[in-house]
């Protein structure tokens, strides 16, 4: 269902999905990739849904034109602060105060959300991560050290991000956070996004190309039922 939140800089369209049967139910934040709010995003809050847990995915765009979101969220992305964590205070709220939530909440994200899923592990504010093919930042990394428990997909034919899963899993392991890294030897960037070819920008092709990216269904349900393990430990 869409939902209408107060956002930073004016209303915050977020798709919501609800579990059968009767709750509490944990919350999952859904973050995008890079092409915001589509098919393929809705569709990965549904199977968490699926799975039972409350998801919402906010629409990472809803202020202004693609271009100039992307530009200025890839920015925050970088600099680890901005109105676009505001927002996904938001929805983590709004996640642990429904009706039928159990108050605890995770965080999802793949590829730019990724990126913001290891952001916000180490914030305190989360019970469990799950990063895909999320890229590494400086402070994220730093962050790393306090984060909540991991659960990590990556592809092995993603050259762009070779560095991420050793990385990330030299910090859980030095602070003995729990967490399950995998990278996937016949996948690429961007392996767990299904998208509507409709609904794929040029560039986004064109960078596609480059980094592998395209979805591997095998790959891609393996690591849908490694998340769902690891959330059921560690968030409920």
């Amino acid at each position: 269902m869409d939902i209408i939140l107060s956002g930073r800089r004016g209303d915050l369209p977020i798709y919501a999905a609800e579990p059968d049967g009767p709750g509490p139910w944990p919350g999952v934040l859904v973050i995008s990739d890079a092409l915001g709010m589509t098919t393929d995003l809705r569709n990965q809050a549904d199977w968490l849904a699926e799975a039972g847990y409350l998801a919402a995915a906010p629409d990472l765009f809803y202020w202004g034109g693609r271009a100039r979101c992307l530009f200025t969220t890839m920015r925050q992305a970088l600099s680890g602060e901005g109105d676009v964590f505001a927002d996904f205070e938001t929805v983590r709220s709004w996640l642990a105060d429904h009706q039928g939530s159990s108050g605890r909440v995770g965080v999802i994200g793949f590829c730019l959300g990724g990126g913001f899923a290891l952001a916000l592990a180490g914030t305190g504010d989360y019970q469990a991560a799950s990063s895909n093919y999320g890229a590494l930042t400086k402070k994220a990394l730093e962050g790393l050290a306090s984060s909540c428990p991991m659960v990590g997909s990556y592809g092995a034919l993603d050259k762009g991000l070779r560095k991420e899963p050793e990385q990330i899993s030299s910090v859980l392991d030095a602070h003995r956070i729990p967490y399950d890294m995998k990278v996937y030897p016949d996948a690429g960037h961007s392996f767990m996004n299904n998208h509507v070819d409709s609904e794929v920008p040029k560039w986004a092709v064109i960078m596609g190309k480059l980094s592998n990216s395209d979805y591997h269904e095998p790959s891609a349900m393996d690591a849908r039922q490694r998340i769902v393990a690891f959330f059921r430990e560690h968030l409920g």
